[in-house]
């Protein structure tokens, strides 16, 4: 991989040490100048029949990428606004109730909390253990279980024991799609759900959703609009597609999807492999360089995320934005957090580390 010419195609790297692709990746230049050109012809050409084919064009090639991206089929990719949606939409359209129980970690995103409390309202015992734990802890009642893949708390890693369950698995991707490799097939998982505007450095609004798909006949769609039915001019005797798409979010913005297809290729281009082996080398680096500071990193797996403790995370972080250093502190946790990039090179590392 021409890491340099990876690098060229993000300009935020011109200026700024850009270490927080966990929560908003930088957005490439193409994939800007692609929502500039969606955005223009709908101008210029009024959004008719002509807009809507073309929404539809993109939809198919952003989900081929996604596909690609997950080794997967595209029929089993469903397009969606976010890692929260994509969950969502699993877990309410499984209808679970008081009979049902739920295994998660005890250091989840709001992302994945908000379904699980959502599902919480209708009966659904929830319990949490450690993410290293989760495995062990299912029993005879639980029904599910429903974590991250890659903790967006410290980049710790789900337990492979998960694949060798015989309830259901489904992984909050947030921090893996597009950071490591991902397989969901080979994860042992029945649905994988991941953000398009983070490792994947696409548009804010889209998201991916792999689901299984035997298990995906148990999941009844959650508020399906136009595009999830096989003849939308069909009226009350329509039906719903058989692939995964039938699971779509309603709307996805043409300029969006135009923003994430343009993205997806620029890594693609990179090559995933190169990508990946990379940025977790880099992550590597400055977990090491840390530790030889002094800091107390947080214990972390093979991933792109670095958190160490910080009794004034919030403070840092503002005194590091103002010093071009962008990194997050995270909400109620005295902890700061980097997300090295492939796009990320040892002179953003050596600026984090002056400036610490």
């Amino acid at each position: 991989m021409d890491a340099l010419a990876l690098r060229a195609q993000f300009p935020i790297l011109e200026r700024t040490a850009y270490l927080n692709s966990g929560t908003d990746g930088p957005l490439p230049a193409p994939a800007v100048a692609a929502a500039h050109e969606e955005l223009s012809h709908a101008e210029r050409s009024g959004r008719t029949k002509e807009h809507f084919e073309r929404r539809f064009e993109l939809a198919d090639e952003l989900r081929a990428a996604y596909a690609r991206l997950l080794h997967a089929a595209p029929d089993d990719v469903a397009l969606t606004t976010s890692t929260s949606d994509g969950i969502g939409r699993v877990l309410a359209g499984l209808e679970l109730g008081p009979d049902d129980e739920i295994v998660t970690s005890d250091k989840e995103h709001p992302g994945l909390l908000g379904p699980l409390l959502a599902a919480r309202r209708r009966g659904v015992r929830v319990r949490d253990v450690p993410l290293a734990h989760v495995a062990e802890a299912v029993g005879p009642e639980t029904t599910l279980v429903a974590v991250s893949h890659v903790s967006w708390v410290d980049g710790e890693v789900a337990p492979p024991g998960l694949a060798e369950l015989d309830v259901p698995v489904i992984l909050d991707g947030a921090q893996g799609a597009a950071a490591i490799h991902v397989d969901p097939a080979a994860l042992g998982c029945v649905a994988y759900a991941a953000s398009g505007q983070k490792w994947l450095c696409g548009a804010e609004g889209t998201g991916v959703l792999w689901i299984d798909p035997a298990f995906a006949q148990k999941v009844a769609p959650v508020t399906p609009g136009y595009v999830a039915f096989t003849d939308p001019g069909a009226g009350l005797e329509g039906a719903f597609k058989e692939t995964a798409a039938r699971f779509d979010a309603p709307v996805l913005a043409r300029e969006g999807l135009a923003t994430s297809a343009a993205a997806i290729r620029v890594l693609e281009d990179a090559g995933w492999d190169d990508v990946h082996a990379r940025a977790i080398a880099q992550a590597r680096r400055l977990a090491d360089r840390l530790r030889d500071t002094g800091r107390a990193v947080m214990p972390r797996g093979p991933t792109t995320l670095v958190s160490w403790e910080d009794p004034y995370a919030e403070d840092t972080c503002a005194r590091l934005a103002e010093a071009g250093i962008v990194v997050r502190f995270l909400p109620n946790r005295a902890l700061v957090r980097a997300s090295v990039g492939a796009w990320n090179d040892d002179a953003d590392l050596d600026r984090l580390l002056s400036a610490l």
